[in-house]
């Protein structure tokens, strides 16, 4: 659809005289102010293809060319890849969608002949037992399709495989747990975090019943995300540090820490859509993810020496000593996080 531009030359958005039909400050387009839908929905599309045109043309090089996008990025040649920053909010969204979804898992259930019993008839059975006792007699479709419970194949022993939540203390009441702990002496009650924690646990017991490790657990895995853009910058701090003699600015290594991340979080996904759609029983799962594993250190190891020119025993063991101190990094967040989502939860 042919685009309609003003026949005046002045800029629209910041007053600027143009030399072309697009502004050489700001970089809005000269176009009519007063569109038809067919114009609107042009432009809309036209966006999201030139977004959908930048993300594949810079998928091939992100794969299979180590160090070039961060080489390119830094040397000016930005237009026709895609914003490193866009790219990895777009590529990590669709690794902790995967990521999240794989926790769902199906019970299978039989009978004595190894037969598979129907959900309806599973829950009728287990109503019309009288030997179960009141708190194991409701079993709902949604615990079974999401995996919570596990039954043997008899049906009569039902095992709840996440269960209420125990504080460190062993109380199951904020009355209990108050009572003992002003029976102890000060030096010996639960300190700050600990007494946090266990007062958490019973609200959670309180709020959610044997469901509150489940909600706590997916609560804490939605921080996970956010917890990646801490270990972001602070992995591009340990590769300042680690480089320090390239002379490279901060922002230099930042950009490559989002490109390292961006590959390795597109592999990890098509691992877990391999896993999803692989049956269990080829057995290849494991296979897949020894090589993946095996080609993301390949791919660290090419994209350093590409950015850095480091010798490749130099690189090797800066490649150990970084190992380190990210797995460090890692677990310090990961910390740092269950502590965040702990304060600000239920």
């Amino acid at each position: 659809m042919k685009k309609h531009y003003r026949h005046e030359n002045d800029c629209l958005n910041c007053g600027t005289t143009l030399q072309g039909r697009f502004c050489h400050v700001c970089g809005q387009e000269n176009l009519q102010i007063k569109e038809s839908f067919g114009h609107v929905m042009n432009h809309a599309i036209s966006d999201y293809f030139h977004f959908d045109h930048q993300f594949f043309h810079t998928l091939k090089p992100l794969l299979f060319k180590p160090g070039l996008l961060t080489n390119e990025y830094m040397a000016g040649k930005r237009a026709q890849y895609l914003h490193p920053i866009k790219m990895y909010i777009f590529i990590s969204v669709v690794y902790f969608l995967l990521l999240f979804q794989g926790g769902q898992e199906l019970v299978n259930v039989q009978d004595d002949n190894g037969k598979p019993v129907k959900v309806e008839q599973l829950i009728d059975s287990v109503n019309k037992d009288s030997g179960v006792i009141a708190t194991k007699k409701k079993v709902s479709t949604e615990k079974l399709k999401f995996g919570p419970v596990t039954i043997t194949n008899t049906g009569d022993d039902i095992k709840k495989r996440h269960s209420v939540m125990t504080t460190t203390t062993g109380d199951t009441s904020f009355a209990q747990y108050n009572f003992n702990q002003n029976k102890l002496s000060p030096d010996k009650r639960d300190g700050f975090f600990t007494g946090l924690l266990n007062k958490k646990i019973l609200t959670y017991n309180q709020k959610y019943g044997e469901r509150g490790y489940e909600v706590f657990m997916e609560e804490f895995k939605h921080n996970i995300p956010k917890m990646m853009f801490i270990l972001l910058p602070v992995f591009a701090l340990m590769l300042s540090i680690t480089f320090r003699k390239n002379h490279k600015f901060y922002v230099e290594h930042l950009i490559y820490s989002f490109h390292l991340h961006c590959f390795a979080f597109l592999i990890l996904a098509v691992d877990l859509i391999f896993e999803k759609i692989i049956p269990a029983g080829w057995h290849v799962t494991d296979l897949i993810n020894f090589i993946s594993g095996l080609y993301i250190l390949w791919y660290i190891y090419k994209s350093l020496r590409a950015v850095y020119h480091r010798s490749a025993i130099r690189t090797i063991t800066k490649i150990i000593g970084m190992d380190l101190a990210y797995s460090l990094s890692f677990l310090f967040c990961l910390a740092l996080v269950l502590i965040i989502t702990t304060l600000t939860a239920a």
